[in-house]
């Protein structure tokens, strides 16, 4: 089988891996760069350091500093107006998921017509502006994946996006830059990657480039997760977790992520929990149910992360992968759907059409076991408490 991989062209991977982005623009040619952030990052004391070095930018009018979470048709279109100011020839996403992917959603759109739900999946988006991105935290991958999710504000579906005009041209991934990240951001964002890994490591698509990066990853979380939820300011941890999510994004993004991820968008596209946040909640008890369909991998996961011994029997090392996992979501304060606040009669309500949405997203496909509506809005009710 023909793997089909993709990565960013420039890739730079360190502390004060940010300060390069001066000499990035000038490496590929780019010199009219429009800054895609949040309001958070903007107050930052980095981010004026990151720009004050690039010739020709004015972090006074050459800012989008608007992006949201879990960003939406709406918010893109706020971006793209303040795109359309200038003659810009290039976006810089810094920030979390949230703003790579208004900043990817831009890029895109720049030259396409709405409405913009004509564009998800299985449209390829193949065209659009440069994106470099400069990830703040440690969890989502999007600078080396060809995704997006993004909102639809009229039906509320997260529509995912895919094609290499989201697939960021450069990369300057600075674990420095995640060091005053607050304990719920750091769990949540390092069990995403969590799930890029194995997701990646299970899939019908996982493949000979991607099983030893999806693997490391995985050792990694499991290894520095927990020390950096403790320690904030352990910069070992945090250079791990920061690598760890750029793994997890290279390896998911050539390999797909599965059910997980599938059920993880309506979640937060219902109940606004965050993703990292809702693709924990269902980490243990989906990859219970999955095990059947890949379990030699699965152990083999198992082992890697240290939940197994190495000479232990596949049945065994699939028991200790879930209770493992139950214990580091329990250790890392996961709430349940309940006790995060959902209100039960509404999650009830929803589960067919958010089971109906986890399947048209496609991931569930590459999932080792294949699931029906009706056994995605099972494992919903078991997910709720």
């Amino acid at each position: 089988m023909i793997s089909q991989l993709n990565l960013p062209r420039i890739l730079r991977v360190g502390g004060g891996a940010s300060q390069e982005l001066a000499a990035t623009l000038l490496q590929l040619g780019l010199s009219k760069p429009l800054i895609v952030t949040d309001p958070f990052i903007r107050s930052c004391p980095f981010f004026d350091t990151i720009f004050d070095a690039v010739p020709g930018v004015d972090v006074a009018t050459d800012v989008f500093a608007d992006c949201v979470p879990d960003p939406t048709t709406d918010s893109v279109r706020a971006g793209l107006s303040a795109l359309n100011v200038d003659n810009y020839d290039c976006l810089v996403a810094i920030g979390g998921g949230s703003s790579m992917d208004t900043a990817k959603a831009m890029a895109a759109m720049q030259s396409r017509s709405e409405p913009m739900r004509q564009y998800k999946v299985p449209f390829a988006l193949d065209s659009g502006l440069p994106i470099i991105a400069i990830p703040t935290t440690a969890g989502t991958g999007s600078e080396v994946t060809k995704f997006a999710v993004i909102t639809d504000t009229e039906t509320q579906e997260k529509m995912l996006w895919i094609g290499l005009a989201l697939m960021p041209v450069a990369a300057l991934v600075d674990y420095e830059l995640t060091m005053d990240m607050p304990y719920r951001l750091t769990a949540d964002t390092g069990l995403d990657t969590l799930c890029h890994a194995l997701e990646a490591f299970v899939s019908r698509k996982a493949n000979a480039f991607t099983d030893p990066i999806a693997l490391d990853a995985m050792r990694s979380v499991v290894a520095y997760l927990p020390k950096a939820c403790a320690d904030p300011s352990d910069r070992e941890a945090r250079e791990a977790m920061m690598l760890a999510a750029t793994q997890g994004g290279v390896a998911f993004a050539n390999a797909s992520v599965t059910l997980i991820h599938g059920m993880s968008r309506p979640i937060g596209a219902h109940f606004h929990v965050p993703h990292g946040l809702s693709n924990a909640m269902l980490l243990p008890v989906v990859t219970a149910w999955s095990v059947p369909g890949a379990q030699a991998r699965y152990a083999i996961a198992s082992r890697h992360m240290g939940f197994a011994a190495h000479d232990s029997e596949n049945s065994a090392a699939c028991e200790a992968l879930v209770s493992g996992l139950r214990r580091l979501c329990s250790d890392l304060s996961v709430p349940t759907p309940a006790s995060f606040g959902i209100d039960p009669d509404s999650w009830h309500a929803n589960l067919p059409l958010m089971a109906e949405q986890a399947l048209a997203s496609g991931s569930p496909n590459n999932n080792p076991r294949v699931p029906s509506v009706e056994e995605i809005v099972d494992l919903y009710r078991q997910v709720f408490s």
